[in-house]
This record gives structure tokens, sequence and C-alpha cells, in this order.
């Protein structure tokens, strides 16, 4: 489970910093959104929900969740176990919530440039979470 959810997070990465680019470049240069863009979001979304729940699924059969039930304190004290039992699932949570809550938006807005600029700070907030706390050192 951890392979698929490590492999996964790369498509989710690319997919994530292509939907942000490509709505920041759709907003600079007043594009017309399209179903291509609205498709774009929408693959975003799905891959990144799909990796929360492979996330979430790991994460209870993990040693971090085993460490955190046993000794929370201890725990809290190390920080490279702190980041993979706490930080890391908590992060990931509110960068996923930023991505549905810019998804949802997005309908709402009746101009394209709204569109894109919804589009462009909630899924580029929430690319800016998941990048600040990858745990780089067992991920590569």
């Amino acid at each position: 489970m951890k392979n698929v959810h490590s492999y996964w997070a790369y498509l989710v990465l690319a997919i994530l910093i292509f939907a942000v680019i490509n709505a920041i470049l759709g907003l600079s240069k007043k594009k017309q959104f399209t179903d291509k863009d609205l498709r774009i979001g929408l693959f975003a979304l799905i891959v990144s929900h799909i990796q929360l729940l492979i996330g979430l699924v790991w994460y209870f059969m993990s040693p971090w969740f085993s460490a955190l039930k046993e000794d929370m304190g201890g725990v809290m004290k190390e920080k490279s176990l702190r980041l993979l039992a706490i930080e890391h699932p908590v992060m990931m949570i509110l960068a996923i919530v930023f991505i549905t809550i810019g998804w949802s938006k997005h309908k709402k807005k009746t101009t394209d440039s709204a569109k894109f600029k919804t589009f462009a700070i909630f899924y580029g907030i929430g690319l800016l979470l998941i990048l600040s706390k990858i745990p780089w050192n067992n991920w590569l």
C-alpha cells in the first residue's frame, strides 16, 4: 500500500502542477474557460481524492500510527516521526480540502477569468501545502 501511495503521488503532483499552470496561463492570457480546462480541474480533483483515500488506508496500517497510539509524547518529540504521524497527514487533508473548495467555488463563477482565478488560488494553495509536507527523505 505504501508503494501505491508513493507512486500515485507522482501522478497527483504532475496533474496538480499542470492544473495550476493551466489556470494561471488562462487567467493571464484572458483565455476562454473550455471543457478542456474543466476536465483538467476535475482530473486533478479526482486523482488527489484517490490519493487521499490510499493515504488514509496506508496511514492506519502504518508503523507511524501504531507508534502514535503507543507513545504520543515520544512521537511529538521526534521530528521525523512527527512529520509522518501528524504533520504530513493533516497537511494533506487540508490540501485536499482547498482543492475541493476550489472545485466547488469555480462552478458558481460566471466569468472565464473568475473560474481560472478560483482554480489558480485554491489548487495553488493545495499544491503548496502538499509540497510543504512531503516527506522528501522517505520519498526520493
